[in-house]
């Protein structure tokens, strides 16, 4: 099963780490296709498209699926309680994680402070 978005889906956590060893910037965003976490998804999705943030790779990761555990056991999500789980990597690291739904205005606070051009 994959997220209905056009973001590119990661299934595995082979997937998750071969994506964040092969690109500087990437943005994961791990959840349902629930109120929470679809606004996120869409802002993604936007930012994707506008090509103003190339330098950032968008994927998303179903959070119920046992691969899932790259992303809900990291150091930095421990004690998130809501969805999605949204990790930021700079260089294969994370540099930011944030969980429940953001705007359109937090989610460019991080790329535009963790990816500067």
């Amino acid at each position: 099963m994959t997220l209905q978005t056009n973001l590119q889906h990661l299934v595995t956590a082979v997937d998750v780490q071969k994506l964040i060893d092969e690109n500087e910037n990437v943005m994961v965003c791990c959840g349902r296709m629930g109120p929470m976490c679809v606004p996120v998804y869409n802002i993604m999705e936007d930012l994707e498209k506008s090509g103003k943030y190339n330098h950032v790779k968008f994927a998303d990761m179903l959070f119920d699926t046992p691969e899932a555990h790259i992303i809900r056991n990291l150091p930095e999500c421990r004690g998130f309680m809501g969805l999605p789980f949204t990790v930021y990597y700079k260089n294969g690291r994370v540099t930011k994680a944030t969980s429940s739904i953001q705007n359109l205005n937090q989610v460019l606070d991080v790329l535009d402070r963790e990816f500067k051009q």
